[in-house]
């Protein structure tokens, strides 16, 4: 069984359980290579992997994700949080580097709710007044 550090990422409605290990693997998102998972992604594996690349781990570690839920945006924001976070629960020293990257905060916009009478969270419907 292989050590591993593990932690959990969120963005809007997706939540990623990321693993980091030590070794030379390719990294994977719900088993599938990060390059194929994000294949249609613009952002692309670099904007994953950010949290490997600014502390220089990238070629030491790699890690595995599991994303349930959202859209692709999402999951990508969760795992790269998730990842960050896992980095410096291996390693606390790293937390600064990440800080000042803005990989450790994580981004708490939510979608707001449908209301009752409305079409969607704030549209309305048009207003007459004859």
């Amino acid at each position: 069984m292989e050590k591993y550090f593990e932690n959990t990422g969120r963005r809007k409605r997706s939540v990623a359980r990321v693993r980091v290990y030590e070794g030379s693997k390719v990294s994977t998102i719900n088993g599938k290579p990060v390059t194929e998972y994000l294949k249609g992604f613009t952002k692309g594996e670099l904007y994953v992997e950010r949290p490997l690349i600014v502390t220089g781990l990238e070629k030491t570690h790699y890690f595995t994700a599991k994303v349930l839920g959202g859209g692709i945006t999402g999951q990508v924001d969760s795992v790269r949080l998730g990842l960050a976070r896992a980095i410096y629960k291996m390693n606390p020293e790293l937390k600064g580097v990440l800080r000042k990257e803005g990989l450790v905060t994580r981004d708490p916009r939510e979608v707001e709710r449908k209301k009752y009478h409305q079409l969607k969270a704030r549209k309305r419907p048009q207003f007459s007044k004859r």
